[in-house]
Parts: structure tokens; sequence; C-alpha cells
């Protein structure tokens, strides 16, 4: 078996016909991770010892008759969703050496299921970044160029899935971590919308947007994964109860009739021209296929970058100042004084992008400032929400680029934040709606780097999105 290749979907059928055996399989993944990721640190850490032993229950679970798409298939996970009994550094140094005491929720749906939890992968600390640089512990390297980022916050599970590291891998999105280096990487990233997966047991950024996806090497795949990751959950009070789709179904719609928005404010000058004529050759190839293509537009995009970077940071101050040096995490050395001991221990366990964040969220929440800024960004919000609510009743999914322009090199961004930031412009609106996007491979530049192409649907128009990404696929993912 060719695991750079191997897709979930094909596993599972591989496993079913006894042509190999979960334990062969992870072994496998076990032997690609060892042979590449010298290369690529796209893990932080690899239970290899666990993962055979998950992988022989469940040989013994499908020799008494049991059956699922992912029982026995090794996933990676992203290093801030708690798996019990493995690190949950979320790549930070205040973090360093805690081992989760429990499943988040999707790590038990993933347990249920049978799953093999192969590892856990690289990230921005504390998913604050948008290249893995800001990870405390290694930079993650493009599976396509090395010199090059993977993106982020999730770099290490894009790289993970498109260096042959892994099948499939859980990603978390807050203003494009899963798409984007979906994108960089030439994935399949699935974000979906706020509240169809739940959140409880991932350490949390900014909570109002905040979502755990899947990565994989085709939609079809995504589709699985996102069959068992999603649904209510009385843990998590944002898990609406509304039932979950039959999301493999929704691949068999074809893109006939299938009504697409292109809104004019992401096809901006700035763009990477070679991204651009990707973008545009996919559009074009679906309007050849049957679909309807309509201009549409979203007025406020333009101020989505300050909104965000307002809404999350203030989030990420509150929920970040649980790491306080007194119940868990790193904890300084001879402390002179309470203060000292949060104060101390927080500048030497937090990062330079981290404190950042922190500092700005401080800012705007602080006496004076917060009806300036924060109160203000989320009417902001509103207006941004209310722009995709319009467009929707005019389309049934939008098509934009994901980044203006493909990955970029190592270094190349760090002594610049907000040339960073703004290179978000296209993933952050569709967190603050609360929306559901979706990045699949379009095409290549001529450096053959990849471009992936955003689908964006309503909330909870997941089947939407995902029947466009398979069109998508089939027409010019391969190419």
């Amino acid at each position: 078996m060719d695991i750079a290749t191997l897709t979930v979907k094909e596993a599972a059928r591989g496993l079913r016909a006894k042509d190999y055996s979960s334990v062969e399989l992870t072994q496998a993944v076990l032997a690609a991770i060892r042979e590449r990721d010298g290369a690529l640190n796209a893990y932080l850490s690899v239970d290899a010892e666990g993962a055979l032993r998950q992988a022989a229950d469940a040989d013994a679970a499908r020799a008494s008759g049991r059956e699922g798409d992912l029982l026995g298939v090794p996933i990676a996970v992203k290093d801030l969703i708690n798996v019990d009994g493995q690190p949950c550094t979320c790549a930070s140094k205040i973090l360093r050496g805690y081992t989760a005491c429990y499943d988040a929720t999707v790590s038990a749906r993933l347990r249920q299921a049978g799953a093999v939890f192969a590892g856990r992968t690289n990230m921005d600390e504390f998913a604050m970044g948008s290249s893995t640089e800001a990870s405390a512990f290694r930079t993650t390297r493009n599976p396509h160029d090395g010199t090059r980022v993977p993106g982020g916050s999730s770099g290490g599970s894009a790289a993970a899935v498109a260096g042959g590291e892994a099948l499939a891998a859980l990603g978390t999105d807050t203003g494009g971590s899963i798409r984007q280096p979906a994108s960089f990487c030439g994935c399949v990233g699935l974000k979906p919308s706020y509240g169809r997966v739940s959140r409880y047991g991932v350490t949390a950024y900014a909570s109002s947007l905040d979502q755990v996806g899947p990565m994989t090497k085709t939609v079809e795949d995504a589709a699985t994964v996102l069959s068992c990751l999603a649904g209510r959950d009385p843990r998590d009070g944002t898990t609406p109860d509304v039932p979950v789709p039959d999301y493999g179904a929704a691949l068999r719609g074809g893109l006939k009739g299938l009504r697409i928005g292109l809104p004019k404010e992401y096809y901006i000058a700035g763009t990477d021209p070679a991204v651009m004529a990707c973008v545009r050759g996919a559009v074009e190839a679906c309007a050849a296929a049957g679909a309807e293509v309509v201009e549409v537009s979203l007025p406020h995009t333009e101020y989505a970058i300050a909104v965000y970077y307002i809404v999350a940071t203030a989030e990420a101050s509150a929920n970040l100042a649980r790491f306080d040096g007194v119940r868990y995490g790193h904890r300084t050395a001879n402390p002179e004084s309470v203060f000292g001991l949060y104060a101390k221990s927080r500048a030497e366990g937090f990062g330079t992008e981290v404190k950042r964040r922190i500092i700005l969220g401080t800012y705007v929440l602080s006496s004076g400032y917060y009806d300036a800024y924060y109160g203000r960004a989320q009417k902001v919000r509103t207006l941004i929400r209310r722009d995709y609510e319009a467009a929707f009743r005019s389309c049934d999914v939008l098509m934009t680029p994901v980044a203006p322009t493909a990955a970029y090199r190592i270094g190349e961004a760090c002594d610049d934040p907000l040339k960073m930031y703004l290179g978000d412009i296209f993933t952050v609106p569709a967190n603050l709606a609360g929306l559901c996007g979706l990045s699949v491979p379009c095409g290549k530049t001529p450096e053959g780097l990849p471009v992936g192409l955003q689908v964006l649907g309503p909330a909870f128009g997941e089947c939407a999105v995902l029947r466009a990404g398979q069109g998508v696929e089939e027409l010019v993912g391969a190419e």
C-alpha cells in the first residue's frame, strides 16, 4: 500500500476485503512518518505503541463482525485537541509536558468509530498564526517545496496529509486555519458551520469563531470524517439539536443546476495572477458542467480583517487567562510574589505572537475602549453576516480564492505581522458569519505550488459545499 496516495475510503475497502489488517496499515503509516518527518516536521509526537494497540483492537472488532468506514484507520490530530493519555501542548512552552486526561468530544467520537490516533501534529502556538512558524518547538515545511511554509495554524495536519504521513487529520479553523494550509499544501480542508461540531475538549482560542474539521486527500474522505464528528453535544452549548444529513449522498448531486456566486469583493487586484487563473479556471469548468454562475456583492468584506483581529484577540485574552502557572502547565521558578508567579510564568511560557494577541485583546476590552473597539466590531460583524444571508438568497454556494497567494517562503512574513494578517482576507469573513467552507485543490502555479478554491455555504449548508467541492475535484482537482 502507498500511504502517500491511499485515501480513507480506499483504506476502509482494503480492511473490509482483508487485503491488510489495521495493524499492518498503522505500521505503514508509522513507517512513513519515520521516513519522511525528519524533513517535514509535521508531527510533534507519535504514540506508536498506543496506535498499534488501538489497531489490534480494531482488527479484533472487525473479526467479530463490526464494520465502519473509520474502523482501524489511522488519523492524525492537531495538538490542541485532547486525546486521553496523549500530549496536548498547543505547540507552546507553557504546556510542555502536559498530558491530556480525557477525550475531546471529537476524539471520543473517532475512538467510538474505531479510528486509530497516529500522532499529534504541529501548529502555530495556540492556533495563532498562518504559517506554523509560531510553533514553540519546530517549523513545519511544505511538502511541495521545503523552503516554503505549509500555512497555519493547522500546518502540521495539512503537511502530514499532503506529505504522505497520514490518511486524514483533524484541524481547527478560527479564521482560515484549516482552509489556508489545505490550499498551500494541496489537500482538502473542511471548516464546518459554527456549532456543527463540538468544541468540548478543544483548547479555546476565540470561542465564537473556533471550529474543528477534517483535512483529507479527497472531498469524499472529508464527508466521511465529518459524518463521524458532527452532531449535538450536551457539553457544548453552541451545538444545536439539528439533524446530521447524509453527507455521502450530497456528493452525488453533481454541478448541473447548482447556483454559484462570485463575490466581486474577492476578485480584486493584489491577488497573485497565477492563483486567480486557477480559481477562475475552476469556476469556468463548473459553468461548462452545467452550473449557473452569478455575481454577488458582500460590501462589508473590507472591514472583516479589522473586525476579526478585535473579536479574536479579545476572546483570546480571556481564554488564555487560565494559563497562570498555578494549576497546570509551566510554572516559573522561585516567584517572589503572586503577581510575579503570574507574570513570569506567562512571559516565559508564551511566544511572541501569543503575547501580541493577548495584549491587543486586553487593550480592546479595557475600560474606555470596549465600546469604541469591541462593541463596534460586533456590530460590523452582524453586517458581515447579513451580507452573506443576502447573497445566499440568490445562490447555493460562493466560490472564491482561499488566499491571495500560494505558499510563501519560510521567514518571509515573520517580521511583518500585518502582512500575514492581511493574508487571511478571504477566509476570516466566513468565521465571523458562522458559515461552512471548503478548500479543494484547483490547480498549481507555474512554480508547482498548489492552489485551493474556497467553496462557502450558508450555516449548516455543508451538503451544498461538499456537492460543489466534489464537482470541482472531478473536473480539475487532479490536474
